[in-house]
C-alpha cells in the first residue's frame, strides 16, 4: 500500500462556496490518503451561509473552513502541493505563483450556486447539484490508481475529471 499523502488546492473566486464545498469532500472521502485545502483570488470574509448550512446538514465537519487567499499556497515554506483544481474561469485567468511542488493543475468548471437567483427552493437545489457534481469528480479523484500512474497519464485523467462533470 502506498502511503503517499496528496495534498490538493481548490480554487474559486471568493472561497466562499464551490471551492469550500471540494475542500470538505475531499478532506472526508479522500482521508487518510488526501489533505484538501481551498482559497480563492478575492476571498470573501466568510464562507456563504447556505453552503455552510448545506455541509452541516450533509454530515461534514466545518468548523476549520474559511476563506482563504491562494497567495498563502505560493509562499516561500508553504506546503508542496500534488493537484490544484480551478473551479471557475476568473481563478483559472488568475495569474498564479508558482506552486510549491510542481503540483498536476486542472480546471474543473463548477456552476456559481451563489449565482442562482430563483426562488429558495431553486437555490437550494443549485447549492445540492454543486455539491453532488464534486463528490462525483472528487470520487473518481480518488480512486485513480494514482501509484501506479506516471504525471502524464494522471494528468490526462484529472483533465479528463474536468471535462465529464463526475459523469461516469
Amino acid at each position: 500500500m502506498n502511503d503517499k499523502v496528496f495534498h490538493v488546492l481548490f480554487l474559486s473566486r471568493r472561497n466562499s462556496a464551490r471551492s469550500v464545498m471540494a475542500e470538505a469532500i475531499l478532506n472526508k472521502i479522500g482521508a487518510p490518503h488526501f489533505v484538501a485545502y481551498s482559497a480563492g483570488t478575492e476571498p470573501a470574509d466568510t464562507i456563504d451561509a447556505e453552503t455552510r448550512e448545506l455541509l452541516e446538514q450533509s454530515g461534514f465537519d466545518v468548523s476549520g473552513l474559511q476563506p482563504r487567499h491562494y497567495r498563502e499556497f505560493g509562499l516561500d515554506g508553504a506546503r508542496d502541493l500534488d493537484f490544484v483544481f480551478t473551479l471557475n474561469d476568473e481563478a483559472r485567468g488568475e495569474p498564479t505563483p508558482e506552486w510549491p511542488g510542481v503540483p498536476v493543475t486542472a480546471h474543473w468548471e463548477s456552476s456559481d450556486p451563489i449565482q442562482e437567483k430563483g426562488e429558495p427552493w431553486e437555490r437550494k437545489q443549485a447549492f445540492s447539484r454543486a455539491m453532488m457534481e464534486l463528490d462525483r469528480r472528487l470520487k473518481i479523484l480518488v480512486n485513480l490508481p494514482l501509484a501506479s500512474l506516471d504525471r502524464l497519464s494522471i494528468q490526462n485523467h484529472v483533465d479528463e475529471i474536468g471535462k465529464s462533470k463526475g459523469e461516469v
